[in-house]
Parts: structure tokens; sequence; C-alpha cells
């Protein structure tokens, strides 16, 4: 850095520098202020933004009919039949009883020695019910370990599987189990064989109809290896109020309308008329209802005192005091929304709900809302269609009251509309900052150029005025002071 000053004494650096600074100073503070304000706006107006966001979701909610059409179904006994409705259930109560579940076929096939060893060549046609299944079997896989992986290679988009039991003590050797995920009467296993009969086996060992029977009880073979049924394809059966029932499989969907119904244990073998009943219930769904309009109290005051803490005005020491005002205190739009959502709310209806107090809603001294659970269980169970007509719809409250927060939350909304406007201030802030800076730049070297041009004048006078002092001192007859 040069050395300046020199010529007149003075320091330069410092009286540019003070001259610099109060030269940008105002400026700075300016768009300090400026920049401080827009962010705390900036801030403020999402934060504002995303709470009524946030409440307008709840609101969509409680507008629409679904909810109101929505049914319970519950059990007297979840362990025998779980149950669920949809909204073309009719509330109602049923007696329910199960004698038998639904179940698919499984069968072992005649029990052979070495499941390593050559069964037989040919094609085996598995069939159960309208599913059939040909399997070609050769010598590569001539074994029952290679005909189980084939009929799996073959049966994996039909639901028919294979596995290989062995008894241990090799009285029953070593079987192929077949299983089908088809439930259902008449949906059994069959297995024929079109065998080409070699030295090294017939394939036609494992060829299998089950026998016919009336019960589904699986004989007991008397020769361990005997081919045999597991279990039998069957429908389950059951009674609803004394009607009897059977279907293919355990979730039954058409027994009553909007009602779908899951079995799961077999309630009682004994007659319809001694079995005893498991109770089903269809209900409106007035807990889903209150839950929502919890909600909805909850998620109002959450926005209210969002609002409040974003135009808080707070004194500060005493009356002489400067207040310290939030970012948003007297901002037009959370004006507009509160006063649209309180002259919605204010507004009655023309149903026998009017008014949110008639479902136990009511506003508070500090504008907060109230929930009164007993008085919604009134209005639920005495006016039930009417509550739904006077929050949802084209015409309900919640559908009036998110319409009139829309304009300010939506994408491209008004707020999204002001914060735009005010990134693009900030960012005018930062050119204006690289200007002030450049012109400050400027201001400083022309400052320097003029100080240091002085300074070199003031040196020059200086050494003349010495020289001059010098030359008058030696002229004759010049008496010289005592220094």
């Amino acid at each position: 850095m040069a050395i300046t000053g020199i010529g007149s004494g003075l320091d330069i650096s410092t009286i540019v520098s003070a001259l610099v600074g109060a030269e940008g100073a105002p400026k700075t503070a300016q768009l300090n202020r400026l920049e401080k304000a827009s962010t705390e706006k900036f801030t403020a107006l999402g934060s504002f933004r995303s709470a009524l966001s946030t409440f307008q979701t709840t609101l969509k909610d409680l507008s629409s009919a679904a909810l109101y059409e929505k049914r319970t179904a519950t059990t007297g006994d979840s362990s025998i039949f779980s149950v669920k409705a949809d909204s073309k259930a009719t509330s109602g109560s049923y007696s329910v009883q199960v004698f038998n579940l639904a179940q698919s076929s499984k069968v072992a096939l005649r029990g052979v020695d070495d499941p390593t060893a050559a069964v037989g060549t040919g094609t085996l046609t598995i069939s159960a019910g309208e599913k059939t299944l040909n399997v070609d079997i050769g010598d590569s896989n001539s074994s029952l370990s290679g005909i189980r992986d084939a009929i799996n290679a073959a049966g994996k988009d039909s639901g028919i599987s294979a596995t290989i039991v062995t008894d241990p003590s090799g009285s029953a050797g070593s079987r192929l189990v077949l299983s089908s995920t088809a439930s259902g009467t008449g949906n059994d296993i069959t297995v024929s064989v079109d065998s080409d009969a070699t030295d090294t086996g017939d394939l036609g060992v494992l060829a299998y109809t089950p026998p016919a029977t009336s019960d589904f009880v699986p004989a007991a073979p008397t020769d361990p290896r005997e081919a045999r049924v597991i279990s039998y394809a069957r429908d389950a059966n059951f009674a609803i109020d004394g009607i009897s029932v059977s279907s293919a499989t355990n979730e039954i969907a058409d027994a009553i309308e909007g009602v779908t119904i899951t079995l799961k244990k077999a309630q009682t073998q004994e007659s319809l008329d001694a079995a005893t009943t498991v109770s089903l219930n269809v209900s409106q769904d007035k807990a889903g209802i209150k839950k929502s309009l919890q909600s909805f109290v909850d998620g109002y005051n959450s926005l209210m005192s969002t609002i409040n803490s974003l135009t808080n005005v707070t004194p500060v020491g005493g009356d002489e005091g400067e207040p310290l005002a939030a970012a948003l205190v007297g901002d037009a739009s959370v004006r507009s929304v509160l006063s649209n959502l309180r002259n919605e709310m204010a507004t009655a209806g023309t149903g026998s709900v009017r008014i949110l107090s008639d479902l136990g809603i009511s506003t508070q001294r500090d504008g907060s809302l109230l929930l009164d659970a007993d008085k919604l269980d009134t209005a639920l169970s005495e006016n039930f269609d009417a509550v739904g007509e006077f929050l949802a719809g084209d015409q309900g409250m919640m559908t009036r009251l998110s319409a009139k927060i829309e304009p300010y939350a939506k994408s491209g909304g008004i707020l999204e509309t002001r914060n735009t406007s005010l990134q693009n201030t900030l960012a005018d802030i930062d050119d204006q900052r690289e200007r002030l800076t450049t012109r400050l730049a400027s201001l400083e070297a022309r400052l320097l150029t003029q100080f240091n041009a002085m300074d070199a004048l003031v040196a020059n006078l200086s050494s003349t005025s010495d020289y001059l002092t010098g030359q008058l001192a030696n002229l004759p007859g010049v008496v010289k002071q005592d220094s």
C-alpha cells in the first residue's frame, strides 16, 4: 500500500475512508432496512400460505360427499370373520353362522422308492376344475424331483404346484404332493397319464382321480404308498339370518350389498337350528365424521395461531418504547382472508342444521373454536343427512370456506405472486449493492488522486519555501537570528 500524506502530514487514507463511508452510509442503511423488511415479509407470507394450504386440505376432506356416505362394519368375533362396508351398504344388523371354510385341493400321489430314480416318461395331464396343465416328461426329467420341477415351471401361472414329501421310515416312500390355489367344490385335482412304457418305468403309477365323497373327509388309505386325498376342494358354507349361503372362496362380496365378509374360521359343525351366531353390524361412519370435524377445529385454531404470531405487536420499554411489530401487521391479504372466513362461518344454512353451533362448534373469546362432542353426537344421531348437506357439496360450508382460501393459497395465486415480487425486490437489492460498491470504489480512487495531488503540491511548496529561506539567509547584510 502506498504511503500518503508525507508532504502535508495529513492521514489521507483515513480521511478518504471517512468521506467514502459517509457517502455510502445512507444508501447502505436504506438497503439493509429494505432487505430486512422484505426477507421478514417473504418468510411470513410463506408461513401464512403454508398454514392456509394445510387448513384447506382439511376443508376439502369435509366437503367431499363420500365422507358422509361411508359405512362402518363390525363383527362380533373377528376370529370367525372380518367385515368391511362401502357406500352402497345399508345400515343394519345380521346374524352369521360359519359351518366350514372354502378350501382348495391337495393330493399325494403314489409313493416311490427313490426320488432321484427314473419314474417313467410321457405326458402328465393335471386338472383342477377349469384349469388343465399338460407336462411333458422325458428322459432328462423323468425322476420324481425332475417331474416336480417340470410341474412347478409349467404351473406357476395356473396356481398348480408340486412338492416332494419323503417318509424317513421308508414305508410310504417319496411321494409327489400336488396343490391348487383354486378353492370351491368341483376344483379337485386329478392326474391322468399318457405313458411311454419303457424298461425304466411306467409314468402311469402317478395317475390319480380322487374318490367322490359327500362329506369331504379324505378316506384313510390301507396301503401307505397308495395315492390319497389330503384335502378336497370345497365351498364355504355359512348362513346369514338363517339363510344358507355357499361360496367358492372365503371372501364374499355379494351376499350383502356393499358388504365384504372374509371368513377366517369355521364356527361350528352343528346343525343350522342349533348353531350359535356371530353378529355383523353395518352403520353410518359417525366416528369418521367426528374425527374430521375435530380436525377442522384443530386446523382452524392452528391457522389462527399462525396468523396471530405473524400479526402480533409487542410493546417494548413501556409507553415510550417503540413496539416490535410482526411482519404482517396490517397486511391486506391477512385481513381479507380472516374477514372472508368469518363471514362464511357466520352464514346460516336452510336445513335442520343451519350453523356450526348446531354441531357443537362454538367460538371462544380468544377467537378459537371448541367442539362439544356430546352435542355433535346428538346432531349425528338425529340429523345425520342434514349434517352432510350443511357441510358438503357445492354449496356446503366447507366448500365455501375452501373457495375463499383458494385465490390466496393456490399456485400462481395472490400470496405466491407477492412472494415472487419480494424475491425480485431482494434480487434488486443485491444489484443496488453491487452498483453502490462500484460507485464508492470510483469515489475512493478519485479522492485519493485529488488528495495525493494536493499532498505533492504541498510538498513542492514546502521545498521551495525552505530553499528561498536558505537563500535569503545567505544574502550579505542579513542579520541571522540566533536559533
